[in-house]
């Protein structure tokens, strides 16, 4: 039997925070693909458009590159517990990290804001699910006060290690190009991901050199509060793993916008729920609501001749699909059944054509 690949902590040792103490972990995360464009970006006049597909890492998110360091951490400071408030993403991330290495994960989710499918995997890891009756915002201010008990981990974004361990995106980026894109969209919801980003490449071009890219952020125009200016007390959005109203890492996301010369903006659901259509249909790749956000500006820009065509670009999928089966079958209807006979089915790919 072949051994399992190693994980972002044997393949990024010396650019994370690991000591000798510090057990190596890993349920094969990283090394994601990034899948040149087949359709969406010829249709946009782009030459070069990448999507770096996270839906491939374990529990089917990019969450699982950082959430292997925080635990590796975490048991390295004699934690027992994994705490955290998630949308979805997180609770799955940590729950499947935690029956990994023996941990209890206590998860805190807001009440009907969760995807079914991510609901799903959290239970089946065997955490221990709270549902509070209110928003993830509230949910998080919960999780950090009782995160100062001993034996405790918070694994939210908060937890600097988390940012360490998602930073590796950025590196296996430039190392599938050979270069760093000249532009990246990115989701925002809780912001870590945009600032984990932005570190990976900074820390790049200090060892390396070579011109940053510009960093484009996506958030949903129901629960886009950097881009208004200000929390969004109830935020709406189809897309749940990005649907927060106050950001944890807001202030990151604004430096990594500012220094990086990008932006942030909101799409419609609509528009999300159409670049979602489009990744599957015209390339193969089943994401999440929240992933496609990235596309949908991506698709917004480049309409309005604001992204470079010659350069290589690349917008992050976040998660895969199967994490929310409801978004993924909206509006699909099955077609009646037809007999089990030559003719019928001749018959039903006459009208399919």
């Amino acid at each position: 039997m072949a051994p399992m690949a190693s994980g972002i902590i044997d393949r990024y040792a010396a650019y994370l925070p690991i000591t000798e103490q510090t057990p190596r972990i890993t349920l094969g995360e990283g090394s994601t693909p990034l899948v040149r464009s087949s359709r969406i970006g010829p249709s946009l006049g782009l030459e070069s458009l990448y999507f770096k597909y996270e839906g491939l890492n374990p529990s089917g998110s990019f969450k699982d590159r950082g959430m292997v360091v925080a635990t590796a951490k975490a048991i390295e400071a004699g934690a027992r517990v994994l705490l955290c408030a998630s949308t979805g993403n997180t609770s799955a991330s940590a729950s499947a990290y935690a029956a990994h290495c023996g941990l209890r994960a206590v998860v805190m989710v807001p009440a009907g804001g969760v995807a079914a499918g991510k609901l799903a995997q959290a239970l089946a890891y065997g955490a221990q699910i709270v549902v509070v009756k209110g928003s993830f915002d509230e949910a998080f201010a919960l999780v950090r006060r009782a995160a100062s008990e001993p034996g405790i981990a918070l694994v939210n974004s908060v937890n600097p290690y988390r940012i360490d361990g998602q930073k590796t995106a950025a590196f296996e980026v430039a190392e599938a190009l050979g270069q760093m894109p000249s532009e990246l969209f990115i989701p925002v919801g809780n912001a870590g991901n945009i600032t984990a980003y932005w570190r990976g490449f900074c820390e790049l071009q200090r060892r390396a050199g070579g011109s940053l890219p510009v960093l484009h952020g996506a958030q949903a125009a129901g629960a886009a509060p950097i881009v208004r200016g200000k929390a969004v007390p109830r935020p709406r959005t189809v897309a749940s793993a990005i649907r927060i109203g106050n950001p944890a890492s807001w202030m990151n996301a604004v430096a990594a916008r500012d220094e990086s010369g990008g932006t942030i903006e909101a799409v419609t659901d609509r528009e999300i729920m159409a670049a979602h259509r489009r990744l599957s249909r015209e390339e193969g790749l089943l994401v999440e609501p929240a992933s496609a956000a990235s596309v949908a500006l991506l698709v917004k820009r480049a309409q309005q001749s604001k992204v470079h065509p010659d350069k290589p670009i690349v917008c992050v999928l976040t998660g895969n699909g199967l994490k929310d089966p409801k978004a993924m079958t909206m509006g699909l209807k099955l077609p009646a059944a037809v007999e089990p006979s030559p003719r019928a089915l001749r018959r039903a790919l006459d009208r399919l054509t």
